[in-house]
């Protein structure tokens, strides 16, 4: 079995050596770009761990590893442009390095060279690994679309940004367990095991930063909090204040969300606040907690030894900061 930093420099390396010295350089830099700004690869990673339950030569699927991941950066390129964002990673943004319009072109780019790496798998897993990366990457482009729709709607539930984050979030998790699993000829309960137990820790994952963005150590977590509350983002954290909150809460709680003149300092300081009053963190806490143990779970009842999947659990716990 391979440790989870052995499958990161497999990866990294990998991508390091993908082909991009071809004409016209204008198309090919910001893509070399966009891939060098690093991250945790926690897709092609997965992708590799669930192959690795089952058989040794995870280089024979290091091509789907980097298709995946060349899909996942090839959305945050078009997401900084979307959100017209100005770093990443601590890196200035494809769109201000080179200009929007290349940002759209090399992102298209990504997007094709992702689906021609995926393709370069053995025939006879061909459809079903092309069926299940068509359906999560139409499945993302859908929980975009709803994620923007919910920025003019104050009637947002609770079910419908589960839903979202689920097709945002945990599908791109889930579907990188599911090839990795079906390219190691994994049987067909346990590819489909695998999926579950990345969507259960995709949304627990999501709703943890939801937490943390409120509540967490700007030093650990890696980003001033109060974030989401500046911008009005609807969160579980804020779509369970607006449905629990009282007359006076809600009316402060909209007061705040209607405001475009405002110390930002005072406006996370004030909704933080009514979060606290009405319990918010302890709902999201809860919420995170059952989906966590619900994956675990999942994760347990797959038929192989206890010691096979250690390394794939560690490393799950690991970006939930939790002890195994």
């Amino acid at each position: 079995m391979y440790s989870a930093p052995q499958l990161l420099e497999k990866v990294n390396a990998y991508l390091a050596q993908m082909p991009y010295a071809r004409p016209p350089q204008g198309l090919y830099e910001p893509i070399a770009y966009e891939l060098s700004l690093g991250g945790k690869r926690i897709r092609p990673v997965l992708m590799l761990m669930a192959y690795n339950l089952y058989k040794e030569d995870v280089d024979a699927i290091l091509p789907q590893a980097a298709g995946l991941e060349t899909y996942h950066n090839h959305t945050l390129l078009h997401d900084d442009l979307m959100d017209n964002a100005d770093m990443r990673r601590n890196k200035q943004t494809v769109h201000r390095v080179w200009g929007e319009n290349a940002a759209i072109l090399s992102g298209d780019a990504m997007l094709i060279l992702a689906y021609r790496l995926m393709s370069e798998c053995p025939q006879d897993k061909f459809a079903k690994v092309f069926e299940a990366f068509c359906e999560a990457t139409m499945e993302i482009c859908e929980g975009q679309q709803w994620d923007m729709e919910f920025e003019t709607r104050m009637d947002v539930t609770v079910d419908e940004y589960i839903e979202m984050i689920r097709l945002k979030t945990s599908v791109l998790l889930a579907v990188a367990l599911k090839i990795g699993a079906f390219m190691a000829d994994a049987p067909e309960v346990d590819v489909e095991k695998l999926y579950e137990f990345g969507i259960k820790m995709g949304l627990a994952f999501q709703l943890q930063d939801d937490f943390l963005d409120v509540y967490g150590n700007p030093e650990v977590f890696g980003k001033n909090v109060g974030g989401d509350i500046l911008c009005n983002k609807k969160t579980y954290m804020l779509i369970t204040a607006l449905k629990k909150a009282d007359g006076k809460q809600r009316e402060e709680l909209e007061y705040w969300l209607n405001a475009t003149d405002y110390v930002a300092a005072e406006k996370i300081e004030a909704v933080t606040r009514i979060y606290n009053e009405i319990g918010v963190g302890a709902c999201c806490e809860q919420k995170i907690e059952t989906l966590y143990s619900e994956g675990l779970q999942v994760l347990n009842d797959i038929a192989l030894p206890k010691e096979r999947k250690q390394v794939l659990k560690e490393f799950v716990c690991s970006l939930m900061n939790r002890k195994v």
